[in-house]
């Protein structure tokens, strides 16, 4: 599934020893990929399927995971929404689908990436090497279990619904865009994100295209939440550096 491999192509430089966990339960594929990941100066862990990759999920600490979508038993999907759920470890998905919404729905599912099949080594090895470097510049969040309810001002976002309710109890509605920003701000409360950031955050580089611009979801959102929407006191924006949300943030 993926062009042929050759060791010919690997670079000498290594890079920092970054643990990477590939899940492919294409032995043809896993291999090859694993062994010229590892000829590049990465540390390498294969799984065959998501049942072992949780055992090892469990057992060691990953910088980055490699997940193909279609295997047996549970799927790359299931499995890349429960790291994104549990763990804060940047995931790249392969896919043989290279339909827009597939990619779409991988993006929004948590990956940071994801990568059609066949693809070019070379090609993966600097998507990965990207990922990780952005996963390791973003500032950090505050994890939480799927079933938080984080308070700010009059609102409540329930982070398992993914539902923002007002003083009066009334539901609004949010888009995914809508409830993924909200929720990198909530979780990174007086941190100013760059445009950059909160598009990693929110779409993944490859939804972009998919998607209207962050100041546009930025402008959606204050609609949603603000008094008034054209004199913000929950997101400042920060002339030349990006965005803040300024309001204190509780765990109920």
């Amino acid at each position: 599934m993926t062009q042929q491999i050759d060791a010919s192509e690997a670079a000498p430089k290594p890079e920092e020893g970054h643990h990477i966990l590939l899940v492919e339960d294409e032995r043809s594929v896993r291999d090859p990929l694993g062994h010229y990941l590892q000829r590049n100066g990465f540390r390498v862990t294969m799984a065959s399927h998501a049942l072992e990759a949780r055992h090892m999920l469990s057992r060691y600490k990953f910088d980055l995971v490699i997940l193909d979508i279609m295997m047996p038993g549970e799927d790359g999907l299931s499995l890349c929404r429960s790291i994104r759920e549990k763990l804060d470890i940047p995931t790249i998905l392969l896919s043989a689908k290279s339909e827009e919404t597939d990619r779409i729905v991988g993006l929004e599912m948590g990956a940071d990436d994801y990568v059609v099949k066949p693809f070019a080594p070379r090609e993966l090895l600097a998507r990965t090497k990207a990922v990780i470097r952005r996963a390791q510049s973003m500032p950090r969040s505050r994890r939480l279990p799927a079933q938080k309810i984080m308070q700010f001002g009059n609102w409540k976002l329930m982070t398992g619904a993914r539902q923002l309710t007002g003083e009066d109890g009334v539901v609004v509605p949010l888009s995914t865009g809508e409830f993924n920003l909200l929720l990198a701000f909530l979780e990174r409360p007086h941190i100013v994100l760059s445009r950059d950031q909160l598009l990693d955050l929110t779409q993944g580089r490859e939804a972009a295209a998919f998607d209207r611009s962050i100041d546009n979801l930025i402008s959606r959102v204050r609609k949603k939440i603000e008094p008034d929407s054209k004199n913000p006191t929950y997101i400042k924006t920060v002339w030349g550096g990006g965005y803040s949300f300024v309001a204190e943030v509780r765990i109920v």
